[in-house]
């Protein structure tokens, strides 16, 4: 009992030290908890390497240097593919006697630009702490925009690209530097000392003389042997004069036999070891070589009498027969230019014209060589005059 009294004596003295209870808040006026962001989180990390990609994507980029083995080779085959599908297409309009038209390409300038740009953009927090989320972005602009300039050969230009006779020093000149005789001779040569070649088409359309396919022959024969050359001379008035020449000594005994040949058929003195060149059809003493070349325009008129046009072309009176067509087996052909009504599948090159397609076959060496054979004589007699102003510029971006 004295125990429970004094129980009931402490008990009002230890609610002295109970702290009084607070009325509880209610649940609306409870503070929320804080809302996590689902927004893609950005490495704080990975920052770094972000800045050192945007300065590298920014930077400068030199295109001239890595452009020019592309720009060089591509406007290369460009330009030269263009330049045999024109003169292929002029071959065939003169077989039709069609105008000619030859348009080059007077200058190619290319022009590059490249624009870019970044932005990156970040959170900062307080503190100085780098940023837990990021924006990169870019952009960038590239231009390609070629100006081609046309200017069409007419005039003056076209009278000494295409109507003046090639040097017969020109055509001495690419035999010594080995083309064969019998390819540069039958193209370039109208006549040498009195005999004729023949003539494909036109008004003067004949069979060759005698003799001429022999001289051509015999001329190659010298030349595969090694003993065939020439030397310019200078003259008193300033000019050089041309030499050919016909080694003697040290020769095989066939050379000597084509030689004494030669001298008969060209009715030049038996002996000479030199003969003096000439433009011209009659040579004026027996030690003279008398050449009579063609034009770059007479040639084309020849190949173009070589074209195997559609025989409902000859029948509807588009074209004439030609000294091929009248002799289609003949040896002396020079190219051999074939015409269908689809595009053929492998051809060197390949034109449209009249409804058909005129081409060249890849697997014919003879032909293509002919026609290479003209592409240089092309440069070989370009005058190189740029006077005058183009008359056709386009801007090719």
């Amino acid at each position: 009992m004295y125990a429970l009294l004094a129980m009931r004596k402490l008990r009002p003295m230890t609610s002295i030290f109970q702290a009084p209870l607070l009325p509880r808040a209610p649940l609306s006026a409870r503070r929320a908890p804080a809302q996590r962001s689902t927004a893609p989180r950005l490495p704080a990390r990975s920052l770094p390497a972000l800045l050192l990609v945007a300065l590298l994507f920014a930077g400068c980029t030199a295109l001239g240097p890595a452009s020019i083995q592309r720009d060089r080779f591509d406007y290369n085959a460009a330009v030269s593919d263009s330049w045999k599908d024109q003169t292929l297409l002029n071959i065939v309009k003169l077989r039709y006697a069609d105008m000619p038209l030859f348009m080059e390409v007077a200058s190619i300038v290319s022009g590059y630009s490249l624009e870019s740009s970044v932005n990156l953009s970040g959170s900062v927090f307080e503190g100085g702490r780098l940023p837990t989320t990021g924006t990169l972005g870019g952009q960038s602009k590239y231009i390609d925009r070629p100006t081609i300039t046309y200017q069409p050969i007419t005039g003056e230009h076209f009278n000494e690209t295409f109507l003046q006779p090639i040097p017969p020093s020109s055509v001495l000149f690419l035999i010594q530097a080995g083309w064969p005789a019998d390819i540069v001779l039958p193209i370039t040569l109208e006549a040498i000392n009195g005999l004729r070649a023949p003539r494909e088409a036109g008004a003067r359309m004949r069979e060759g003389d005698a003799g001429y396919d022999r001289v051509v022959a015999l001329l190659a024969a010298i030349q595969r042997a090694g003993a065939l050359g020439m030397r310019v001379e200078q003259t008193g008035d300033g000019l050089g004069s041309t030499v050919l020449l016909i080694r003697r000594w040290q020769v095989p005994a066939e050379v000597d036999e084509a030689r004494a040949e030669l001298a008969e058929l060209l009715r030049l003195e038996a002996g000479h070891q030199q003969y003096t060149v000439a433009y011209g059809e009659i040579p004026e003493r027996d030690n003279e070589l008398a050449m009579l070349t063609r034009s770059i325009l007479s040639i084309m008129v020849e190949l173009a009498g070589e074209v195997r046009v559609p025989p409902a072309h000859l029948e509807q009176g588009r074209v004439t027969a030609s000294l091929t067509d009248l002799h289609p087996d003949a040896p002396h052909r020079l190219i051999d230019i074939h015409s269908s009504a689809d595009r053929p599948d492998d051809a060197f090159v390949a034109v449209r014209y009249q409804d058909h397609w005129f081409s060249i076959a890849n697997s014919d060496f003879a032909s293509k060589r002919t026609f290479a054979y003209l592409m240089l004589l092309f440069s070989l007699t370009e005058s190189g005059d740029d006077e005058g102003l183009p008359l056709v510029t386009i801007p090719a971006g």
